[in-house]
């Protein structure tokens, strides 16, 4: 989003600073937020307040925050990235010791007036760190060993605190978004080669351990991968139960069985 200031012969300031803005990005991340926006309101059942309202507020909210960062000029985001790497790691380290447990999960630190979730911030810190790391590395020490080992264990060290708390969707973005950067800086495709097939067998090793004694993940990480995998299903059989649920209730207070109707699978 900002500027770069090698691309003008003059750096932009005050007001300037707007046409410089990356603005098809701007309309992009507009244009899909509306269609979020739309799906509120459908789900919601036209009630605009309910959902779509809050979001579209949240939303400005953010919208002028960006545009604000925006105008920070890049060498600002360069010098305070490892920085920013080292406080959130420790920001997780602290979720471990004194966190606050929510729906099974100890994520967030509370804050007082707000709860904040340090994995979200690494998300952004680990990127900007690996952008730097590259940016200093000379490219033709980009795929030797010694020059990749440092940024995995970069990526490796957030996302093991990650999967402690557990947070499998966060871990797998971390290790996504760094992989990316490590593609995008050059790196040998045989070491993703590599990666790739160690997923493939942790994929496999997850799947097989379901119902074991070694189960690998909870059992709601699985119904998660369930609904990915098959949505309609996963939500035929939710709404099924609860109709065998509402109808052994009725049956039990003497009033007949309840009629399962398809607004309630559908």
């Amino acid at each position: 989003m900002s500027y770069l200031d090698y691309k003008v012969a003059q750096t932009p300031t005050g007001i300037k600073k707007i046409l410089y803005l990356n603005w098809p990005l701007v309309f992009l991340i507009t244009a899909v937020s509306c269609i979020g926006f739309l799906m509120l309101y459908s789900v919601s059942g036209g009630d605009i307040d309910r959902w779509a309202g809050p979001q579209m507020v949240r939303f400005a909210v953010g919208m002028v925050l960006m545009l604000g960062l925006a105008f920070v000029p890049i060498w600002f985001w360069r010098s305070i990235s490892v920085v920013a790497y080292v406080v959130c790691v420790l920001l997780l380290i602290l979720v471990e010791t004194m966190g606050h447990v929510g729906m099974g999960a100890q994520r967030w630190l509370d804050l007082g007036p707000f709860k904040l979730q340090p994995s979200e911030l690494t998300k952004v810190a680990f990127v900007l760190t690996l952008a730097v790391y590259y940016d200093w590395l000379p490219v033709e020490k980009v795929s030797r060993p010694l020059w990749v080992l440092i940024p995995v264990l970069l990526i490796l060290l957030p996302t093991g605190l990650v999967l402690m708390q557990p947070d499998l969707g966060t871990s797998i973005m971390l290790i996504a978004g760094g992989g990316i950067v490590m593609f995008a800086a050059g790196v040998s495709l045989w070491y993703f080669a590599g990666v790739i097939a160690i997923v493939v067998a942790m994929v496999t090793a997850v799947m097989e351990s379901r119902g074991t004694d070694w189960q690998l993940l909870h059992d709601y990480q699985f119904r998660r991968i369930d609904t990915f995998l098959d949505p309609a299903r996963t939500r035929l059989a939710r709404a099924t139960t609860s109709c065998r649920r509402r109808s052994r209730s009725a049956r039990a207070d003497g009033r007949g069985a309840v009629s399962c109707r398809a607004r309630n699978l559908g």
